[in-house]
């Protein structure tokens, strides 16, 4: 009878490197790479890394309370997240923002336009229109327009 163990460390190893290769959450979200990122803030604040709080919306990425909570409440790693104003001190750093944003994606992110592709716009679009309403247009509003005009001067 042939032993298991000679398998056991080579799943090991490719585990572990998959592990790495996908990051520490184990999870890969196609498309989204730092030029993605840097639209998706160009987007929001045109990346303004000084931007504070306004109207409940915080940092370059103008992130509210409700989509941290939905993200899945990220923090710095010394930091706790019911602490009260630990959201807003992640959101404003542009690193932790992008963890947020990672979050967000992770749960809400796919195909929004019906393309076939899950890519930055559609990324755009959950950020847009909100993870649960993803595929309505963004031309409906003004501020939607602004979006999809920012995303198209990031863009090209």
């Amino acid at each position: 009878m042939l032993s298991k163990w000679p398998l056991v460390l080579p799943v090991c190893y490719l585990s572990a490197i998959i592990l790495w290769i996908t990051g520490s959450t184990g999870i890969y979200i196609t498309n989204l790479n730092e030029a993605c990122y840097n639209c998706l803030c160009y987007v929001s604040t045109k990346c303004d890394l000084s931007h504070d709080c306004t109207g409940g919306y915080c940092g370059p990425f103008n992130i509210s309370r409700v989509y941290w909570v939905d993200a899945g409440m990220v923090v710095f790693p010394a930091d706790d997240p019911e602490r009260n104003h630990a959201w807003k001190d992640c959101a404003r750093d542009y690193n932790c923002a992008k963890s947020i944003i990672e979050g967000y994606l992770i749960k809400f992110g796919r195909d929004c336009n019906g393309d076939g592709i899950t890519n930055c716009f559609d990324y755009m679009m959950v950020n847009g229109n909100g993870g649960y309403g993803c595929t309505g247009n963004l031309n409906r509003s003004a501020n939607g327009r602004r979006w999809l005009q920012r995303y198209t001067e990031c863009r090209l």
